[in-house]
């Protein structure tokens, strides 16, 4: 597992990337000098170099980040300034801390923190109490709020003008307590949970209208525009509206297969597959496991042989492992179960409205309220496409699927929760939320990956709304409670992620990229158990 680790700059190879990351900041991006430079191509030497100390945050042995102290007069300032001690606190013995550069993708999150750390830690230690910077006019907000003060007249040419600013050694310490260096907080929370969703405004004051009874012509209205939105949304004929959570429409789903009878095959490639062998068993339903390792993609030929050889009357599988992020191919299970006469059903809970979906040709699918379609949970769902006939002597009431066909609501409904999943429907756009989430997924899955994490689905059958990350052995405990301590809310807490020391984020809600930004930074240096630092 790559690290992110600050250091004092030793070896050569750091000292080249530091050279380029010099020219990638202060000639490409900041023009402050003139190309060609010093060095060669792609390399700018610091006409102080022999001088500076360097410190870098490295990921891996790759240098991301750098800043420079060095205490030698004259400093860069006193070329640039007459009389640069006028302009300073008297009786301080002075540094000057300059090159300050971090690779645009990394900064948000703790590389500057870790730097500033770092520097601070050194300065302190070599006896320095007042430190003066040339401040980029592009980041004059940030270098006040670390506690330094301009003074004098801008320097520089006039596509890069730098303000001369200093600190003394209490006010950068003071606001290092003040900006926690250690251990950063943001003010915002950010659900990245499986559910409780975010949620939009409306669904909120839609839920907070006051409850009208279940038997009325409002209520029923809007429950009969909730299902023909549902069908709409996946070319399901018809659905069920359970009041429960999506275990509920599971158990639903399990004794419907009961009635229906023959033996089934059921797949697990993760908890949730798990779980449907479980509905299986408390309902006494003949059936076999088909099981892979979790996080791995079912061999779609096996599963056809396997049908072919056991002469099976029906499969059960899930379609959002919501346990690793897999996304296993509805099309190719429909194909297979069309071919082999076999009725399927689908756990579609985590793919409902996540991801384009497709149920024409599925027996029975359940779905659930409180994840994709960013409502509150409480509603439970079954999709179908023919009618279903009630089973008195065969099915508890609450479960009988056919006590549902009837035209209004068999039993007691929550308006509450009713109108708040309508208001969520009515905003929804699947195609914009569908090709937001894919974009957003892409560029996290690649950021962490590039930090050094594992994430545990293969990109080519991974949801875009749930990313499982891989910590090492015992960590994903510590870390999942930190990052809620720093206001990012992500699913770490089940027993199964705990056992296998995963943690997941989950894009399931109302999300942004810049919420998202300081999130790879954050768990790198987490999972790195407080980030090494070395001299």
């Amino acid at each position: 597992m790559t690290t992110l680790r600050f250091k004092v700059a030793s070896e050569a190879s750091e000292l080249d990337q530091i050279h380029r990351l010099n020219h990638a900041t202060f000639v490409d991006e900041i023009p402050l000098h003139p190309r060609p430079v010093n060095g060669s191509a792609g390399q700018l030497i610091d006409r102080f170099h022999d001088q500076n100390t360097y410190f870098v945050a490295l990921y891996g042995d790759r240098v991301i980040g750098m800043i420079a102290l060095r205490g030698q007069r004259p400093f860069s300032l006193d070329s640039k300034l007459d009389d640069l001690d006028a302009y300073l606190p008297a009786g301080r013995t002075v540094c000057e801390v300059r090159l300050l550069a971090v690779e645009p993708g990394h900064r948000r999150g703790p590389v500057f923190r870790g730097l500033l750390r770092a520097l601070i830690d050194h300065g302190a230690g070599q006896g320095y109490d007042l430190a003066v910077i040339s401040g980029t006019v592009r980041q004059l907000k940030l270098y006040s709020h670390l506690g330094f003060q301009p003074f004098g007249p801008l320097v520089g040419p006039a596509d890069a003008r730098f303000q001369p600013m200093f600190a003394t050694l209490e006010s950068i310490q003071e606001r290092g307590k003040a900006l926690d260096l250690s251990h950063a907080r943001q003010t915002r929370r950010v659900r990245l949970l499986p559910g409780p969703v975010p949620l939009h405004r409306d669904v909120s004051k839609a839920l907070a209208l006051p409850p009208v009874s279940h038997r009325g012509p409002d209520f029923l209205a809007t429950f009969r525009r909730i299902k023909s939105r549902l069908c709409e949304l996946t070319g399901a004929k018809r659905v069920a509206l359970l009041f429960g959570s999506g275990t509920l429409a599971n158990d639903a789903i399990a004794a419907r297969i009961g009635v229906d009878g023959g033996s089934g095959l059921i797949l697990s490639n993760g908890e949730f597959g798990e779980r449907l062998a479980d509905h299986a068993r408390r309902f006494q339903l003949p059936h076999t496991v088909l099981r892979t390792d979790w996080g791995e993609v079912f061999d779609y030929a096996a599963i056809e042989n396997r049908l072919a050889e056991s002469g099976c009357d029906w499969l059960w599988a899930v379609h959002c492992e919501t346990s690793t992020g897999i996304l296993n191919d509805v099309e190719a299970l429909k194909a297979i179960c069309r071919r082999r006469g076999v009725r399927l059903h689908l756990d579609c809970i985590s793919s409902l409205a996540t991801v384009p979906l497709d149920l024409s040709g599925v027996h029975l699918a359940s779905g659930a309220s409180g994840k994709g379609l960013g409502s509150f949970a409480g509603v439970s769902m079954v999709f179908h496409q023919d009618p279903i006939a009630p089973a008195p002597s065969s099915i508890p009431r609450y479960l009988d699927l056919g006590c549902y066909e009837q035209d209004g609501v068999p039993y007691t409904f929550s308006s509450n929760l009713v109108n708040a999943l309508a208001a969520a429907l009515d905003r929804f756009r699947l195609d914009e939320r569908h090709l937001r989430t894919v974009e957003l997924s892409g560029w996290l899955r690649a950021a962490l990956r590039e930090r050094g994490l594992r994430i545990v689905a293969p990109d080519e059958h991974a949801s875009p709304a749930v990313t499982t990350i891989e910590l090492p052995p015992g960590r994903s405990e510590h870390v999942g409670g930190e990052l809620e301590r720093r206001g990012f809310e992500l699913s770490y807490l089940s027993g199964y992620l705990i056992d296998r020391s995963w943690i997941q984020v989950c894009l399931m809600g109302e999300c942004s990229r810049e919420d998202l930004e300081p999130l790879p930074d954050l768990l790198a240096e987490l999972t790195g158990l407080e980030v090494a630092r070395q001299e």
